[in-house]
């Protein structure tokens, strides 16, 4: 866009939040914005006069591509573009509206909801405050606690099995499922974008179909085994510690209008096995003992095969997603936290049963280039 037209969007959607925050008897509320993400949503603190402090959440929906809709065949979703094929929701305001709605249904914590306008993608949030888990962590907290809280708060979402629509505020959002062309729609990013990044990179036609092949039944048993609600960004810069409430309330969560049905690893896979923060080894294993203790009926043998596996390959989409991010957006600080992934997806390949994820990337990506 040239100069000119991108400020007077910009103008534009300023004039669309003074609108909304004064129907929301909020003009006179201070506004401090916040340091944003990858994502194109913008979040900004409110305060009031009288002292009480709230959120803004701000999704243009006209800053996302086409999102997928009930219905849609995988061929229409590829063609429609990557909101459609793999993200699905596009983070569209009446998706979180929804999810807010059931996790608090559930006894979770989720921030209330005090005003939305669905058409301009616009909220007023619930404010948890500043006690992100990576915050708290940093600044010195015992990170086992906060751990096992989110252990014990994905446990008590994954008791339950989530209804096809999530209604809140007026408003009906379909809970899509995480199924194959989602799953092997978020490993292809790897094929894609990693030779954008590292030039002597070059996955032909028969690597690429290899790829598919290698993955697939692993997307099979993921696209299987969808079964719960997935906040699918879970976590710590995601979630926040509310040491005032009680058990698995203590566990502040947000940004989750990308949730799906799927496997009930994603969650722990995305929590354990984090692409922002190291997580030591015996937290991830003591979590998940944390975890089979409170859902003693599942087959722990065969769920930590598709931990192993569905953690790998989101760890392969996301190395794609920070790939793009440094090629295409110009966003170079993603680079320094594809090492860590390299070092999860190396970790998962160990497994026997991703042996053939294992050799292809063997002949196909040098060992000096998973940097």
């Amino acid at each position: 866009m040239v100069p000119g037209k991108d400020a007077r969007l910009s103008s534009d959607r300023e004039a669309e939040r003074l609108e909304f925050l004064k129907a929301a008897g909020l003009a006179d509320a201070e506004r401090h914005p916040l340091p944003g993400d990858a994502s194109t949503r913008r979040y900004e603190r409110l305060m009031t006069p009288g002292g009480v402090s709230l959120m803004l959440m701000d999704q243009a929906p006209a800053a996302e591509s086409v999102i997928c809709r009930p219905g849609m065949t995988p061929e229409q979703r590829l063609a429609a573009g990557w909101n459609a094929t793999a993200r699905l929701s596009a983070g569209r305001i009446e998706a979180f509206a929804g999810v807010a709605a059931y996790l608090r249904s559930l006894g979770l914590s989720a921030p209330d909801i005090l005003a939305l306008d669905a058409p301009r993608g616009l909220a007023v949030l619930e404010d948890f405050g500043d006690g992100l888990f990576a915050r708290v962590i940093g600044a010195g907290q015992d990170e086992t606690p906060l751990y096992l809280g989110a252990i014990e708060a994905l446990a008590r979402l994954h008791e339950e099995t989530p209804p096809a629509s999530l209604d809140g505020h007026g408003l009906s959002w379909p809970l899509l499922d995480y199924d194959a062309t989602a799953l092997q729609g978020g490993a292809d990013l790897f094929v894609d974008w990693m030779p954008k990044l590292v030039p002597s990179l070059n996955f032909d036609e028969a690597a690429r179909a290899e790829w598919a092949a290698v993955w697939a039944p692993h997307v099979a048993r993921g696209a299987a085994g969808a079964s719960v609600l997935a906040h699918r960004d879970y976590h710590a810069e995601n979630l926040i510690w509310l040491p005032g409430r009680t058990g698995a309330a203590r566990v502040g969560m947000i940004d989750f209008q990308d949730a799906v049905l799927a496997h009930p690893s994603w969650d722990l896979h995305s929590l354990l096995q984090d692409a922002r923060r190291d997580v030591p080894a015996e937290i991830e294993a003591q979590a998940l003992n944390r975890y089979f203790e409170l859902r003693p009926d599942i087959n722990r043998e065969a769920f930590m095969v598709d931990y192993a596996a569905l953690a790998a390959l989101n760890e392969a989409r996301i190395l794609g997603i920070f790939a793009r991010l440094v090629a295409r957006d110009g966003k170079p600080r993603y680079r320094a936290f594809m090492p860590r992934m390299w070092r999860h997806l190396e970790q998962n390949l160990k497994r026997p049963e991703l042996a053939q994820v294992a050799a292809w990337l063997d002949r196909h990506v040098p060992q000096e280039t998973r940097t």
